[in-house]
C-alpha cells in the first residue's frame, strides 16, 4: 500500500455554478421548462390527433393549435440550451405566445365562429385565455418573461 496521493483523473467534473455559461435549467427554471414541455407534448399531441381525425371540420382552430404546440417546443428547448442565441430565441418565442394568447383569446370571444365552426372543436390551446388549460398559457408567458428578465445578467456577462 502507497502513501502516495491520489491522483486526480483526468476527466473534470464542471458544477452549474463553475459553468462557463449560466443555466437556466435550476431552481424555477427547471418548473417553467417543465411547465412548457408538458404544454408541448399537450398541444403539439392533440393538434396532431385532431388533424388525422377532424382536421376538415375546424382548420383555423386546430392549426392554430399546431402553431403554438411548436412555439411550447421551442421555448422548451431554448430555455434548456446556455447561451445568448438561446436566451434571444427564448425571448421571442415567449414573446409570441403571449401576443398569440392575447390575440386569440380576444377573437375567440369577440368572433368565436372563426375557431369552432359548428365543429364541436372546442378552440385552440389559446382561446379564451387558455381557458381550457386553467389559464396556464395566459400565465406561463408573464412568469417566463420575468423569469428571462432576471437572468439578463448572467447571461449579457457570459
Amino acid at each position: 500500500m502507497s502513501n502516495a496521493p491520489k491522483r486526480s483523473s483526468s476527466t473534470s467534473t464542471v458544477t452549474p455554478a463553475d459553468s462557463p455559461t449560466p443555466r437556466r435549467t435550476l431552481g424555477v427554471g427547471r418548473v417553467l421548462i417543465v411547465i412548457y414541455a408538458i404544454l408541448a407534448i399537450g398541444a403539439t399531441s392533440r393538434a396532431a390527433f385532431q388533424m388525422a381525425t377532424v382536421y376538415s371540420t375546424a382548420p383555423v382552430a386546430i392549426t392554430l393549435s399546431a402553431l403554438s404546440g411548436v412555439i411550447y417546443i421551442v421555448a422548451t428547448v431554448a430555455l434548456l440550451r446556455p447561451g445568448r442565441a438561446w436566451y434571444r430565441v427564448a425571448w421571442i418565442t415567449i414573446s409570441f405566445e403571449l401576443l398569440g394568447v392575447i390575440v386569440i383569446g380576444t377573437l375567440s370571444i369577440l368572433v368565436p365562429s372563426i375557431f369552432v365552426q359548428g365543429s364541436g372543436i372546442d378552440g385552440t390551446v389559446w382561446s379564451y385565455y387558455g381557458y381550457g388549460y386553467l389559464f396556464i398559457p395566459l400565465v406561463l408567458p408573464v412568469l417566463g418573461m420575468l423569469w428571462l428578465r432576471s437572468r439578463r445578467a448572467l447571461v449579457a456577462g457570459s
